[in-house]
Order: C-alpha cells, then sequence, then structure tokens
C-alpha cells in the first residue's frame, strides 16, 4: 500500500507538472502582439512668465508637445505662440506686453517671448515693486487665462560662506559647498526660491530650489545651497551641485506667494521623479486660470556674491 501510495503521488506530481507546460505552450500559441494607441489630446497653452522687483515682466507662450512626439529644434520653435494679446496689471496701471523674437544662433531657430514695449513710455518704466499685486491676462484663439501673483518683501540672507567638502566627492579638486545662514520672519507662510550664478553664467535654479517655513518659522538656519545647473543640458552626475575654487559666486534669493510656491515644489518633484515606477504621481499645481498650465510668479529678490577662494 505504501508503494503504491508514493507511486501515485509521483503520477500526480508528473500530473501537474505536464499541465502546466502545456498551459505555457497555449498561451503562446495563443500570444498576439497588442497595439496601444496613445493618442494625444489638443494641445495646451503653457504660460511661464515672471516679475521681478525692480525688473519689467516677461511672459514665454508655448504649446504643449505630445509626449511620444519627436522633439528637436524644429519642434521647440514651432510651440511657440505668436500674435497673442498680453497685458499686466499692477491694480492702477495695465501695460500691453509686445512681442519678440531672438535669434539663437542654431540653424536660424528663435527664441519668442513678450515683454515691455520699449516704444512706450509708459510700458518702458513698468517694474516690478516688492509688497505688490500683478495680474497677468493672455488671450490666445479666442480664450482667456489670467493669473495673480505677488512680489514679496524679501529678507536677506544673514551670512554666506564657503567651506571644503567632506563627503563624495570629496576627492574633486577645488569642490566647495557654499553655505548660508537665514533668519526666517516670526510670521507663517513665507516661501523662498533661489537661483545661482556662477561667473558670467546666467542664472540657473538649484537642485530643490524652493523652500518654506512650516518647520523654522521665526528661526535661524544653517544649511548649504547647491549649484544651479542648466536643466536643458544633461548634468555632470559626479560634481553636479558644486563649486570650484577661482569660482564668482551669486546668489540670488527671492521671496515668493505660496501658489509660486507650489508650482515649483510640484514641478521640481515630478521632474525628479521621471522614469522612477516607484514614485508616487503627483500633478503640477498650476495658479493659472482659464486651463492654461504653467506659472505666473511674482519674485521679491535680492543678491549677495563671493569669491571662492579657499
Amino acid at each position: 500500500m505504501k508503494k503504491r501510495y508514493r507511486n501515485s503521488n509521483i503520477i500526480r506530481q508528473y500530473g501537474i507538472a505536464v499541465f502546466v507546460l502545456i498551459t505555457i505552450a497555449m498561451l503562446a500559441s495563443c500570444e498576439k502582439e497588442v497595439h496601444v494607441n496613445l493618442s494625444s489630446g489638443p494641445p495646451s497653452v503653457v504660460i511661464q512668465g515672471a516679475i521681478e522687483s525692480d525688473l519689467p515682466p516677461y511672459v514665454v507662450l508655448t504649446r504643449s508637445v505630445g509626449y511620444l512626439s519627436k522633439i528637436d529644434l524644429s519642434t521647440l520653435e514651432n510651440t511657440f505662440v505668436h500674435g497673442a494679446k498680453v497685458k499686466v496689471s499692477d491694480g492702477s496701471q495695465e501695460i500691453t506686453l509686445r512681442e519678440y523674437s531672438i535669434d539663437t544662433g542654431t540653424s536660424g531657430n528663435k527664441f519668442s517671448f513678450y515683454s515691455i514695449d520699449t516704444a512706450d513710455q509708459a510700458s518702458f518704466y513698468f517694474r516690478g515693486k516688492t509688497d505688490h499685486y500683478y495680474t497677468l491676462k493672455v488671450e490666445v484663439d479666442g480664450k482667456n487665462y489670467t493669473s495673480v501673483t505677488k512680489v514679496p518683501n524679501v529678507e536677506p540672507l544673514d551670512n554666506i560662506w564657503v567651506d571644503t567638502v567632506t563627503a563624495p566627492p570629496d576627492k574633486i579638486p577645488g569642490a566647495r559647498l557654499l553655505y548660508f545662514k537665514y533668519t526666517d520672519p516670526d510670521t507663517p507662510g513665507n516661501c523662498v526660491r533661489y537661483f545661482t550664478r556662477r561667473n558670467s553664467e546666467p542664472f540657473y535654479p538649484g537642485i530643490g530650489s524652493v523652500y518654506n517655513d512650516e518647520i523654522v518659522n521665526g528661526s535661524s538656519i544653517s544649511t548649504n545651497f547647491l549649484a544651479g545647473y542648466d536643466r536643458s543640458r544633461e548634468p555632470n552626475r559626479d560634481s553636479l551641485g558644486f563649486f570650484y575654487l577661482g569660482d564668482t559666486v551669486t546668489i540670488k534669493w527671492c521671496a515668493i506667494d505660496k501658489g509660486v510656491y507650489n508650482f515649483w515644489n510640484t514641478f521640481e518633484f515630478a521632474t525628479g521623479t521621471v522614469g522612477n515606477p516607484f514614485a508616487s504621481p503627483i500633478n503640477v499645481q498650476t495658479n493659472i486660470k482659464g486651463g492654461a498650465l504653467g506659472i505666473w510668479a511674482g519674485y521679491g529678490a535680492v543678491q549677495r556674491s563671493i569669491i571662492v577662494s579657499k
């Protein structure tokens, strides 16, 4: 009886194995190529505009590009929106922005944007002022988009200094970190964004460029800046975030309102998780009304420079 029982177990195990193999073969024979139609919806208007203390407003208007679209310089140039009506108001004066196109020097491609009309005297002297609200109105293809932002008063940095790198990549010759001390005003809801400029380069936003005072309200903090970089180019990961001996570094420290903070905070999180299948999905929070994407941002800005000399 025991031998017969053992034989029946063996036969059962072989039967299961044969069944699995047959099932796999049947599934393989039934396999068919599936084509998923990932067609994009109609393109959305994308608004990227800003007004900074003591500087004129500017607005860049483009249309969104499909996720699977071929991207080249010609495609990017064709995304610019031309002939829009763009107005900015501070509550007492409203100006109409003029469209400009600048030759990028690359195969005749041009960069288009809207800013003050230099031929109009009233528009020419329109500049951002701290503690003022600014309304943006954009009309494109019969549709209207609006947004309101504030240029907040900015609390300057207490101090900035340079120190050596004590963790990898500490073996990179001349690599340095830039530190700062900042005392947050004793009022809740303060938000900031910072940019860095190395020598004669443009200002670039830092890595994780926005902060709020939910935890540090009314207190002093000391931490480091990470060097900003050009997001349109693939960075050198080994040297990302560091400055080097001989660099003249300028920090632009900007007070921003909650809407601007929410946009850049969600935008940086979303772009930082591209390609990560385990990241939580997030919607970028625009402050544009009417169905457009993007941001209309006010910046109360101060600058401070230092030479990396030790």
